[in-house]
């Protein structure tokens, strides 16, 4: 099984930047052990014109059968001579994806330590795969997969079953030529997730984790997909429950990036510089404050931080070890994506680890994975809502999820008059849906209140003008039916 990678150079950056991406050395051949066999990696050409790496992953059918993949497609067992003498060593498949994921993890990842300037560079790349199945499909099914991707040339020609026999025909095995100007990461991506699409088989069991392996490797490139349906429910090898999963959440995807801001690059309110010159404290700082001074109050162990973006309110509340356990639930990977990063996930240690989990979820679904949490908060996120959606999101977390006390942060509108940089009647981050006054905050929290069997009070946050209020207003939502010793610190006020 052989792949190759070309990039071709340019006077400012040769094309031997290729081994730095691939944080393998032009000079050496390197040697790979798999469960299936042995990955080589070697360049047959590295000048600054053109620099070529190749993947020869030599499978071994007997490792195959003794791991107990030898069954037929569909799991069928096979006779005992089909068990060992099949394509698995020689086209391309999933066996060939997971060893481009073990091999060039880092430039799949987009990370390169001697030059981290490079993997968000776009190269002139040829990548050649002399013997790819295409079932169900053939030339043209690699057409639809590739060509919508950004790929200049996309060159699948078909593969005789013997060339000594013409009349048989064409396999559905073809010789794939991709040719266009990406970055190692995007193209590195797509092979992950379509070699073994293009296959509609693969050489391990489906599990759950798959849908978040095909999510993580499509970002960016598979919910605008014309064939997104198709690549989703053959990489999940046809299981109806996980291609569904996959299929709500790359919706959702979508939609986030149809309103033409990224998730993760929302901080839900004026911009931070613009807080600066009106009080001491940016706005999202004194916001943040508030958040936790009331949960605290409240008692809350274990919290949801419901659209946690970048992480900002997780990561101080990880600062209070009076917090337990604390979930962030966003709808944007590349959103939990920069929380893990800022949380720095990878270098907590054992006990710390153990408090925090980073989730993707919708606000607009009901979700289980958020029963039974003491408090959620929702910091500057029901503005960002279609008003018709705004009622899914309320059943989701008041109806379903039903923890003791929620948190609701929104922009107050009337104080819009008093940013000097905003124009009159714009809202003040231009993903906002609505901005509400004070009266009609008010009027949805006692619904929402009186519908689910919550009590609210209401609170100020930022500097409070004596004509236009605060600049971000609060709604502290408890259930109507929590026992008042189950939070023995929370404070004895009216509702409202």
């Amino acid at each position: 099984m052989f792949l190759t990678i070309s990039a071709f150079g340019v006077p400012e950056r040769p094309a031997t930047d290729l081994g730095y991406l691939l944080h393998k050395h032009p000079e050496r051949v390197q040697r790979f052990s798999t469960a299936h066999g042995t990955a080589h990696v070697f360049y047959p050409q590295a000048t600054s014109e053109q620099c070529t790496a190749a993947l020869l992953l030599e499978v071994d059918p007997v490792a195959l059968v003794r791991r107990g993949k030898g069954k037929g497609r569909g799991g069928a067992p096979d006779t005992s001579l089909a068990q060992y003498v099949n394509d698995r060593p020689y086209a391309g498949s999933s066996l060939l994806a997971v060893a481009l994921s073990s091999v060039f993890s880092s430039a799949l990842n987009g990370q390169c330590k001697a030059r981290p300037e490079l993997p968000a560079q776009s190269l002139f790349l040829r990548i050649e795969i002399p013997a790819l199945p295409a079932r169900g499909g053939g030339e043209a099914l690699v057409r639809r997969l590739f060509g919508p991707l950004g790929w200049s040339r996309v060159e699948a020609t078909a593969i005789a079953w013997d060339a000594e026999f013409p009349a048989w025909g064409d396999s559905h095995y073809v010789a794939l030529v991709l040719e266009g100007e990406l970055t190692l990461a995007d193209a590195l991506r797509q092979l992950y997730v379509l070699l073994p699409v293009l296959d509609d088989a693969k050489h391990y069991w489906v599990a759950p984790d798959e849908v978040d392996k095909l999510l993580r490797a499509g970002e960016g490139w598979l919910p605008g997909h014309p064939e997104h349906r198709l690549i989703t429910s053959r990489y999940l090898a046809r299981r109806r429950s996980l291609t569904q999963q996959a299929m709500d959440r790359l919706e959702l995807a979508r939609l986030a990036e149809a309103d033409g801001v990224a998730a993760a690059e929302i901080d839900n309110a004026v911009d931070e510089s613009v807080d600066s010159e009106e009080s001491p404290l940016p706005l999202a700082v004194q916001r943040r404050e508030a958040i936790l001074a009331a949960l605290r109050n409240a008692g809350a162990q274990r919290v949801l931080d419901l659209g946690c973006g970048q992480g900002q309110l997780v990561q101080e509340m990880l600062k209070d070890a009076s917090f337990r356990e604390v979930v962030g639930v966003d709808v944007s990977m590349r959103a939990l994506s920069l929380a893990a990063r800022r949380l720095r996930l990878d270098r907590l240690g054992e006990q710390q680890a153990q408090r925090v989990q980073l989730v993707q979820g919708s606000l607009a679904y009901r979700d289980r994975r958020l029963s039974g949490y003491d408090a959620a908060v929702l910091s500057e996120v029901i503005e960002h809502l279609d008003l018709p959606r705004l009622p899914a999101l309320e059943y989701s977390v008041f109806g379903a999820a039903r923890p003791r006390t929620v948190l609701v942060t929104t922009p107050n509108v009337e104080y819009n008059v008093r940013w000097e940089g905003l124009p009159a009647g714009q809202v003040r981050h231009g993903d906002h849906r609505f901005e509400w006054n004070r009266a009609e905050f008010g009027r949805w929290a006692q619904g929402v209140a009186s519908t689910y069997g919550y009590t609210v009070r209401f609170s100020a946050v930022g500097p409070e003008d004596p004509d236009v209020g605060p600049p971000t207003q609060m709604a502290e939502f408890t259930r109507a039916d929590s026992s008042p010793t189950s939070h023995p610190n929370q404070r004895k006020e009216t509702a409202a």
